[in-house]
């Protein structure tokens, strides 16, 4: 038999109709970062590889300092409304010293005003830690950090107004991360390690900075510190996931996200 140009066609446009009723289908997170040009982070396809669509818009943030975040704190909101029309379903700050940096107020102001702006459901990487951290109980935190000092005061600040006694803050001093070697796993596994083993009264180890890879070292540092760990970028996207509807589980990551 041959098949006719005609219905060659209509078989065609079936089988699109079918694909992008798929597509339609699958939850879009926007995501707003503070670099410029930010891609996608490999934690969100190795811990969600299928099922949503990830979309990325960042603010141009220069420095991990008080006066680098006033200058791309503005940025926000339009970047949360380029978001909305290309389809997002939710969006997240994923920003953690961008959203914390003037407080607890200040961050659950700015999600609003994102929710306000787009009609969508919103949430922060500083939202996110914090409800990681009550996921778990903690109540007294040993804090490992990417920032300087100034920056590790307000995340002190932040947490104690979010209800958590911070027993130490220790930070590894970056501004850029242009300015220095890549910080490796290794050097980040042994950092908040021993960070935690310094405060030995802490019942929880935060690592916050959402550039610092630590998806892969959550379970081995819950091995070796024996409590949970949480950390911006992993508990970002647990977060977030959930504004989808979605469990957020992610097994093999740690406590919260293997139980979600």
């Amino acid at each position: 038999m041959h098949t006719s140009r005609r219905e060659f066609l209509q078989v065609s446009a079936a089988g699109l109709a079918a694909v992008t009723s798929v597509s339609a289908a699958e939850p879009v997170l926007g995501m707003i970062f503070p670099p410029a040009n930010y891609p996608i982070p490999p934690e969100a396809k190795l811990m969600y590889p299928k099922g949503i669509r990830f979309l990325a818009e960042g603010v141009g943030l220069e420095r991990m300092t008080p006066e680098g975040y006033d200058h791309a704190v503005p940025r926000i909101l339009p970047a949360a409304e380029k978001l909305a029309k290309q389809g997002a379903n939710a969006i997240s700050i994923m920003g953690t010293s961008l959203t914390f940096y003037k407080g607890a107020a200040f961050n659950n102001d700015l999600i609003a005003a994102v929710a306000k702006a787009t009609g969508l459901p919103a949430t922060s990487m500083s939202r996110g830690i914090v409800e990681g951290l009550k996921a778990v109980g903690a109540k007294r935190v040993a804090v490992a950090t990417a920032y300087n000092e100034t920056v590790n005061g307000r995340l002190r600040i932040f947490l104690e107004e979010s209800g958590f006694e911070v027993l130490g803050v220790k930070g590894m001093g970056i501004e850029r991360f242009e300015d220095r070697p890549p910080v490796t796993q290794d050097e980040l596994f042994n950092f908040g390690a021993t960070t935690y083993e310094s405060l030995s009264k802490a019942d929880t180890l935060l690592i916050s900075c959402g550039a610092l890879n630590t998806l892969r070292l959550l379970d081995p540092l819950e091995k070796r510190c024996k409590v949970p760990v949480v950390s911006s970028a992993p508990h970002a996207l647990w977060a977030s996931v959930r504004l989808l509807g979605l469990s957020g589980q992610a097994k093999g990551y740690g406590q919260i996200l293997s139980r979600a």
